[in-house]
């Protein structure tokens, strides 16, 4: 049946039309933006992940950027203690010196005072903004990437750099907790008299076989048949004349009635007297102590940043509060470095650990006036003392001044090469992040390029058919429109 009311052929092609039409408009899109999905309507799911993505673009851009800024910082601070750790070094050469007598150790003091200083300038000018990783003890932040959980929580994720501080600051004692229960010091007073033992044996003078040997301080003397002659006090009197003329350092002897009476004053240092042979009634081993007094810490309780202990000698209390991450070994050392820097005569320290691995700092006392009064005490809650703590009180004027430093600047100089060595760890994994976020950044671009972008060659061939296809609609619209013309000629 024909209709002029109604062209069914017409609407068909119109609506072919219409379809092509609409598949041509989308490819030109896509041909000028270059991207197959460019709004939510395209395909709403590729597009909020495409969204999603770009936006975690953005927030890596501004990541590389901070990652830039701290890789900056870091490296001034770690020019610095590099430098720092130069001038030490030159300070240790001065101090070397220092050891000669036949030098003028007031210039050579100077020229400590003038290295000293400059470390000063070195530490307060390494700073980048504003931020001085030398001095004080909190960490450091650098945002280094955002981390997208399934469930679509987004957290930052930071690199924290510690500071390390190479301030001379010495740092005050805290008044929170108690630790005396961390350090014990040996009883009072510290004097100079060292340790004497007395030595029973019988020499039998008139025995012709026996022998007798005696070793002190590794040297040996030995006696054969008839070397004592006389009575016991001649041959004990013989015994000390030959020991006392071995002229051994800081070891005399001398008799007591018929005992052998042997003294050391060495300090630091145990001394073994090993007795054996016929005329011996089996003494064996003698051990004179060493001449110190000791501070132990304990060698199982932590110390926290803040951690102060306190050693008074005499009426001069020297203190160090301990940094984050630092150890007893760290409070011993650097309570040695405020006695020693105090330059009290006849006193020199040590530090060594006993036989349970706990830190034991020693104080020797070689001047003819004991000291009194020796105790020690902990805090918690201190203000810290710097890393370079008692580098200007250095002095090298006096011998023992100048001993005293030398072990000083090891300390100071292993603190400095330890933060050179931290900043340059920080530093390299700050290189590795910012050029693993520089990759990743142009992952999620191609990723992201997958999902949205048009495929050229495709969208190309697809225009090309599209436009004979609305060629061939025109036309074919065209015939169904001229069909109801046909019925005219029914009616001629």
């Amino acid at each position: 049946m024909s209709s002029i009311l109604t062209n069914t052929s017409a609407m068909v092609a119109l609506q072919t039309l219409k379809s092509i039409n609409s598949d041509l408009g989308r490819v030109q899109s896509e041909i000028s933006t270059g991207k197959s999905v460019g709004s939510a309507k395209d395909n709403s799911a590729i597009w909020a992940i495409s969204k999603t993505m770009e936006s975690d673009v953005q927030g890596f851009k501004a990541i590389s950027e901070s990652l830039s800024l701290g890789e900056s910082t870091i490296a001034v601070a770690r020019q610095g203690s590099e430098t720092v750790t130069d001038l030490l070094t030159e300070i240790k050469g001065k101090i070397v010196a220092a050891q000669e007598e036949n030098v003028d150790r007031a210039k050579i003091q100077t020229d400590i005072d003038a290295l000293t200083a400059q470390i000063g300038s070195v530490t307060g000018a390494a700073q980048f903004n504003g931020l001085n990783l030398l001095a004080g003890t909190e960490d450091v932040n650098i945002l280094s990437s955002l981390d997208r959980q399934s469930s679509g929580q987004v957290t930052a994720a930071n690199i924290a750099v510690a500071r390390q501080d190479l301030s001379t600051d010495a740092g005050s004692l805290g008044s929170g907790t108690v630790l005396n229960g961390n350090v014990t010091a040996s009883a009072a007073p510290i004097n100079n008299t060292g340790d004497t033992q007395a030595i029973s044996f019988v020499v039998d003078a008139d025995t012709s076989d026996n022998t007798f040997s005696l070793t002190i301080g590794g040297t040996q003397l030995s006696y054969s048949a008839g070397d004592l002659t006389g009575s016991q006090t001649d041959a004990i009197d013989t015994i000390v004349g030959q020991i006392n003329g071995l002229q051994l350092d800081g070891i005399t002897a001398a008799r007591n009635g018929n005992d052998l009476e042997l003294t050391s004053t060495r300090a630091f240092e145990d001394v073994a007297a090993n007795f054996s042979g016929d005329t011996v009634a089996a003494p064996g081993t003698v051990t004179l102590a060493e001449r110190a007094s000791s501070v132990t810490f304990s060698n199982t309780a932590p110390v926290n940043e803040g951690d102060g202990y306190r050693v008074t000698l005499g009426s001069t209390a020297y203190t160090y509060v301990a940094g984050k991450g630092e150890t007893f070994e760290d409070v011993a050392n650097g309570l040695k470095t405020a006695i020693d820097a105090a330059g009290i005569d006849g006193v020199s320290t040590a530090i060594t650990t006993d036989n349970t691995g706990a830190q034991v700092l020693k104080i020797d006392n070689d001047s003819a006036t004991a000291i009194a009064t020796f105790t020690a005490i902990g805090n918690a809650d201190g203000e810290a003392s710097g890393g370079l703590f008692g580098l200007d009180n250095l002095d090298v004027t006096t011998t023992e001044g100048a001993d005293a430093a030398l072990a000083t600047i090891e300390v100071l100089i292993s603190n400095s090469i330890d933060a050179a060595a931290e900043f340059g760890s920080a530093q390299g994994r700050i290189e590795i992040q910012s050029e693993f976020v520089g990759k990743l950044t142009d992952s999620l671009k191609s990723g992201i390029g997958t999902l949205v972008d048009a495929d050229m060659e495709e969208a190309s061939a697809r225009l090309q058919a599209l436009q004979v296809q609305q060629q061939l609609g025109v036309q074919s619209l065209s015939i169904a429109n001229q069909a109801p013309q046909s019925i005219l000629s029914l009616f001629r």
